[in-house]
């Protein structure tokens, strides 16, 4: 019987010779390979950035806030860091022999606050006030104190941020507080420099 026989079934280990691998069964016998970000470059840049997404992209650009709203027929917005915040229309006192653009002034909480409409809308009716003041704070450097001015609003459509850049190239030029076009959903607000926007609309010291 072929069990009793001893070189039937020769052991695996009795120095008999194997066959080669295939390159395929050899491929099957290696451990898995672990490729990190470190080990595969392309062009020097690791394959995780080679192929991050636009969105991903995105993500990684410094992001801001802006607060938009809708003066007439136009739509500005503010850096949210220019804005201390935004109240429903007060009580609104005019001033006597007032630039055109100077609505007048009201009291928030002890502090004048002086209202200028940026919307071009001079030939708003009496009886037809804005809906809300956006309360601007340009801050001074060096403690040089800090010069609140309210902006007339019809609309207030809340805070927007993103991390696309400013449109420069639609900016209009004769606007001269003006620095760039904020997109929002598909439409286009003016973003208002409010440092050149005080210079254009210069208010008596109150």
């Amino acid at each position: 019987m072929n069990s009793l026989n001893p070189n039937a079934n020769p052991p695996l280990d009795a120095g008999v010779e194997s066959a080669p691998l295939t390159p395929r069964q050899a491929e099957s016998e290696l451990p898995p390979l672990r490729i990190t970000a470190v080990d595969v470059a392309i062009g020097g840049i690791p394959i995780v950035e080679a192929f991050r997404t636009e969105e991903e992209d995105a993500d990684l650009l410094p992001r801001k806030q802006y607060c938009v709203f809708r003066a007439g027929r136009e739509r500005f917005c503010f850096a949210v860091l220019d804005v201390e915040e935004v109240i429903e229309w007060p009580k609104v006192t005019a001033l006597p022999l007032a630039p055109p653009f100077l609505m007048g002034i009201f009291n928030l909480r002890g502090l004048i606050i002086p209202v200028i409409d940026i919307g071009l809308t001079e030939s708003r009716r009496a009886d037809f006030s804005p809906k809300f003041v956006v309360v601007t704070c340009l801050r001074g450097q060096d403690g040089a104190g800090e010069l609140r001015l309210g902006v007339a609003a019809d609309e207030v459509f809340g805070a927007v941020t993103t991390a696309e850049p400013l449109l420069l190239e639609e900016a209009p030029r004769d606007v001269p507080y003006c620095c760039g076009m904020l997109r929002d959903e598909g439409r286009l607000a003016l973003a208002v420099d409010l440092k050149k926007l005080i210079e254009s609309f210069p208010v008596p010291v109150i």
